[in-house]
Parts: structure tokens; sequence; C-alpha cells
């Protein structure tokens, strides 16, 4: 008789063990075709706010930060959804969260400074898609700014990633953004050349180049006087796009039309004397330390 209890007992067991494992089984079955389906989804859905905001008038630093925000809404919606295949309760989803956003943002302070440095970069807009800066020793054409980082492309084709959080903590210099760049070329030439000519020279270089604006004026004037000749500077206004065309422009023919106008470019000489082999050199002792107590004057006192 007891067998008997007994096998009923086990079988009841084991009946109920089965039924959990195919319950559980299809909720683990559900919840990972939820998290594969709304990890899909999202990005799918990221990538078509990002087409439709390009189609309207929406700033393109902000496009990449509102497509990504997008996309990690619905991860975190799919990560409820799962959780909810195992009974988990709505209240103790959201109570869940919260202290794991607690302990996330305690881990993750970079992370977080990388975010809200994201956001105030977009909102504040210090430099936008397309322009180049640079944020001490961080040089390169904005590509895109997202939640994290912001993608940069240097001036010899390298890509380069910067978190947001060093961009915003740091002093950005934009090239881009305004339309127009001043341009200053120092040459020094020697003393015996004829200062004035070469200031001729160079007003007439500046006359012949169309790509400078006429206001402000170019000029060209004596900046200063060096141990190696007298420094000219060549000063011109010109739109941005032009300036570094025009600048090597000028870096080509500033020498031959100096040259041309009899200045000698300064070139700097270091002259350096060897002793005659044949001399051998006399040595000066050095000057005897007097001695203070051979005053008797001092040795009174």
């Amino acid at each position: 008789m007891n067998w008997n209890i007994d096998a009923d007992k086990i079988g009841t067991a084991w009946n109920y063990l089965v039924q959990l494992a195919v319950h559980q089984g299809m909720n683990c079955i559900a919840a990972l075709l939820i998290l594969i389906a709304g990890w899909w989804l999202s990005g799918r859905a990221a990538a078509a706010t990002q087409r439709a905001l390009g189609r309207t008038h929406v700033d393109e630093t902000m496009r990449p930060l509102l497509a990504n925000a997008f996309q990690w809404m619905i991860r975190v919606l799919t990560i409820v959804l799962v959780l909810s295949q195992f009974g988990v309760q709505t209240a103790s989803i959201i109570a869940m969260l919260g202290a794991a956003g607690l302990a996330i943002g305690l881990a993750l302070q970079g992370t977080l400074q990388n975010i809200a440095a994201g956001i105030m970069l977009v909102l504040l807009r210090p430099f936008r898609v397309g322009q180049y800066i640079d944020a001490q020793g961080v040089a390169g054409t904005v590509r895109e700014t997202g939640l994290f980082m912001t993608e940069l492309t240097t001036a010899d084709g390298v890509c380069l990633r910067v978190p947001n959080g060093k961009l915003w903590g740091s002093a950005i210099t934009n090239y881009s953004e305004n339309p127009t760049r001043r341009m200053d070329i120092e040459t020094t030439v020697a003393f015996g050349s004829d200062m004035h000519k070469g200031l001729d020279a160079l007003r007439a270089m500046l006359s012949e180049e169309s790509r400078l604006l006429p206001e402000p004026k170019p000029e060209a004037m004596v900046v200063n006087y060096t141990q190696q000749g007298i420094t000219l500077n060549l000063r011109c206004w010109t739109a941005n796009g032009d300036y570094w065309a025009v600048r090597y422009a000028f870096f080509e023919r500033i020498k031959h039309v100096l040259e041309g106008a009899g200045c000698k470019i300064a070139v700097p000489i270091q002259e350096v004397r060897l002793p005659d082999p044949g001399v051998t050199p006399v040595s000066t002792p050095p000057a005897a330390t007097p001695d203070p107590l051979a005053n008797p004057l001092r040795r009174a006192g």
C-alpha cells in the first residue's frame, strides 16, 4: 500500500515537472524569438528613421542621435516583453530596471557622461556634419555624432572615433564655421635687401591673385627685425574653400617674386670654429678666492 502511494506521488511530481519543463521551454523559445525579432526590428527602425529624417529639414548632426534613441527605445521594450514571458510583473520590471539603471549608472559614469555630452553637442551644435574641427589635438572632418562617440575623418582619410565627453570637455576650434579666413605668410629677407622693392613685389603678386577678397584689402608689411634679417608679412582674406589652394600657390611663388626684386631670402647660418691642431690652447687658471681671515680688519671684527 505504501509503495502504491509513493508511486502515485512520484507520478504526480513527474507529470508536474514535465508540464513545467514544457511550459518554461515554450516560454524560453518565445522569449528568444521576441528578443531576436526585437533586435532586428530596432535596427530596421533606426535605418528607416535615418532615411525619413533625411527627407526633412532636420540637421544632419541630429539624425544619427535621434535614430539611435529610437533604436534603444525598441530594445528596452523588447527586454520588458522578454521578462514578461517568465511571469515577471510590469511593476517588478520597472523597479528592476530602476535598480539596474542606478547600478549601471554608478558603474558606467563615463559612458553616461558621453551620452549627456552627445546630447549637448547636438543641442548646442558647436559643429555640424561636414565641418573640419580641432579639439586639443583631435582634428578631422565630422562624419557623424552618435550617442556615445563622434566619428571624424582625418586629413589622410583615417576614420577617428572620439568619445563625446572628450570633445565636450575641450576647446573646439571650428575651421569651417565662418565663410572667410585670413591668411598670414611671413618671409625673412637679408638685411642688405631693399625691403621696399620686396614689398612692392609682394603687393603686385597679391593683385594678380583673383581668389582673394577685395575687403579687407590685401596688404604686405614689415613686421619684425630678427637676427637673420627683416621679416615681411603677406596678409589677405580668402573664402574658406580657397584657403589652402591659395596658401600653397603663394608658398610656391613668394621666393621667386622676392628674388626677382633683388631681395635675398635669409638663411640661418651657424659658424663653427675649430682650434688649430698646431697650437696648444692656453688655459687660464681660475682667480683665487680671497681668504676672509687674511683681512686683519675682518679678524678684528
